[in-house]
């Protein structure tokens, strides 16, 4: 794997250590990105390690709620209330229009319990709204769109 910069790559390697302290065997390192994947729940859960300028990284936890929502206004402003609520992280739209929750993290100052912390909020966010917005505005959740996709 090529690293943009030194400061990704040191976070990448503490990143991958960390996660195998914490979730063992769960842990799914992609070969040609710098991504985890771990699964929780209903969910997969991505921790991705991006450049953050030349001397740092971020951390970002991502895990897919719902995807081919009917994205109605109902639906988002639900997701946008929700998100008043949330300590760490909210939910989005990635560009097709699927709807995640992530939480972002400075790289160089993190440390296992605040990896943990993310990781656990995230998946877990991510598996209790999965079912909530299927039965009320379909779609998809991502542990049965993965399973469809095997």
């Amino acid at each position: 794997m090529e690293f943009k910069t030194e400061a990704q790559e040191q976070v990448y390697r503490k990143v991958d250590k960390y996660l195998r302290q914490l979730f063992g065997e769960m842990v799914r390192p992609l070969s040609h990105a710098p991504l985890f994947i771990v699964p929780a729940g209903t969910t997969l859960t991505h921790i991705v390690v991006t450049p953050w300028g030349s001397d740092d990284a971020t951390i970002t936890v991502r895990a897919y709620v719902v995807y081919g929502a009917d994205l109605v206004p109902d639906l988002l402003h639900f997701l946008l209330r929700e998100n008043d609520t949330k300590r760490f992280g909210a939910f989005g739209l990635d560009k097709d229009g699927d709807i995640f929750f992530e939480h972002s993290i400075v790289g160089s100052t993190c440390d296992k319990e605040e990896l943990k912390a993310s990781t656990l909020a995230v998946s877990h966010t991510a598996d209790l709204y999965d079912e909530k917005i299927v039965q009320r505005w379909g779609g998809m959740r991502a542990i049965d769109r993965a399973k469809e996709q095997l």
